[in-house]
């Protein structure tokens, strides 16, 4: 079965199911997650997408994201999939929502409703090369002050939330 999101209104509340390709060709608001790992110095856990996905390959992004599945928390999709990219488990927390759309090259659009989730992390990971090329950690300051120097070795939905949340982010 191909993967579904899915499909909400502009309050979060759901609407119904759709291929996620398919609500990305149509540019559909659905929901989706985002989720910011820092350690103890204050420092972002940021990983490079995978040669092999089919938007936005090779792109810096944060720590993991992804689309919650028919039925599941956003805690525990978030769980899931920091597990599934970057292989472990710690304690996350929502922290913000927010809408955003974002276009790309290949007529995909991001449409979503992003569930912004953060939590804590020491060790380095042990990333699922299907889904992740690298890893490194930033300070925010760092990753602001790249962004504006090469903001093509970002991911569009990345730039977004990170100029919409930095304080927050900063704060949180």
């Amino acid at each position: 079965m191909k993967e579904q999101v899915v499909l909400v209104d502009e309050n979060d509340n759901p609407i119904g199911l759709m291929e996620k390709i398919e609500a990305h060709e149509k540019a559909l608001l659905h929901r989706a997650f985002s989720v910011f790992i820092f350690n103890k110095k204050g420092e972002l856990m940021l990983q490079q997408r995978a040669a092999s996905k089919y938007h936005s390959p090779l792109l810096w992004t944060n720590t993991c994201c992804s689309h919650q599945r028919d039925g599941e928390t956003n805690l525990e999709a978030g769980k899931r999939r920091l597990e599934e990219e970057m292989g472990f488990v710690t304690e996350i927390k929502e922290v913000f929502s927010f809408i955003y759309k974002a276009p790309f090259d290949n007529g995909l659009t991001e449409h979503e409703l992003d569930h912004v989730m953060i939590g804590f992390y020491e060790d380095a990971p042990n990333i699922n090369k299907e889904e992740v090329e690298n890893f490194k950690w930033m300070t925010l300051i760092d990753v602001k002050n790249d962004i504006e120097k090469q903001p093509e070795i970002y991911t569009e939905w990345f730039k977004i939330i990170f100029d919409k949340s930095f304080e927050k982010l900063k704060n949180a």
